[in-house]
């Protein structure tokens, strides 16, 4: 079984990689807004996909923005977006239906209770 934080780590990597997908010249702070984690949780995990391979980055020294980057996926992290789409995908699918039982069960307890009140008076 996956731990929790696994997947909490597997699902910020598969976001990131969503975000490079479509916006590769996304500052890290930008990213660290969009997804709602610290600059330095961002720069951590750029450093890790850098690290397996996944991403490149890329400075454009020669720009006016010295800090102009940008952010690629190789071919090895486009293999590996997909594989975490169906694991992302499926795992939210999983949540879905059990909010969906979990909805009504609540709504089974509250019709119970309203028809207990009603029954009192």
């Amino acid at each position: 079984m996956t731990s929790r934080r696994a997947k909490l780590q597997e699902d910020t990597n598969f976001r990131l990689m969503r975000i490079l997908e479509t916006t590769p010249d996304m500052s890290q702070r930008e990213m660290g807004k969009a997804l709602g984690i610290s600059f330095g949780g961002i720069h951590y995990c750029l450093n890790a996909l850098v690290a397996k391979g996944l991403i490149k980055i890329e400075n454009f020294s020669h720009n006016q923005n010295k800090f102009g980057y940008v952010y690629l996926l190789t071919p090895s992290g486009i293999a590996e977006k997909a594989a975490l789409t169906s694991v992302f995908s499926k795992r939210k699918m999983d949540e879905y239906e059990a909010l969906k039982v979990e909805i009504a069960v609540l709504k089974s307890e509250i019709e119970t209770k309203n028809g207990e009140k009603l029954s009192e008076k």
